[in-house]
């Protein structure tokens, strides 16, 4: 269900935060791994995790037993992701399961899809 404010819904995007700034990449060219270590700390930094981006397994589950995160921290990340790489996420996207997956897939289509 999308609430106003905090979600992207139907052909409107809505953000939760205008507040929100984009984290200075390290390195113009990331690839590879090197992006799911920046996603890494993004995610830590964006959601205040109590976690070093270090320790987070590129292949665990973002959802529940993974990260533990919940739809709103989802959201938040969609959020960082789309003003620091200029990629769009969707919640009516079916491929949204597959994208945040895990860190490894949301760092696969990111590099699939960005624009910055």
């Amino acid at each position: 269900m999308c609430e106003p404010g905090y979600s992207l819904c139907g052909s409107k995007t809505e953000y939760m935060s205008d507040n929100a700034k984009p984290i200075p990449s390290r390195s113009n060219a990331v690839n590879g791994h090197s992006i799911e270590r920046e996603l890494a700390g993004l995610i830590t930094r964006a959601l205040n995790l109590d976690v070093s981006p270090a320790d987070i397994d590129p292949t665990a589950p973002l959802y529940n037993e993974g990260l533990g995160l919940d739809s709103i921290d989802i959201l938040e990340i969609a959020l960082v992701v789309s003003k620091q790489y200029g990629v769009q996420l969707k919640a009516d996207s079916e491929e949204n399961h597959r994208i945040f997956r895990s860190l490894r897939g949301l760092a696969e289509y990111i590099e699939a899809q960005r624009t910055r």
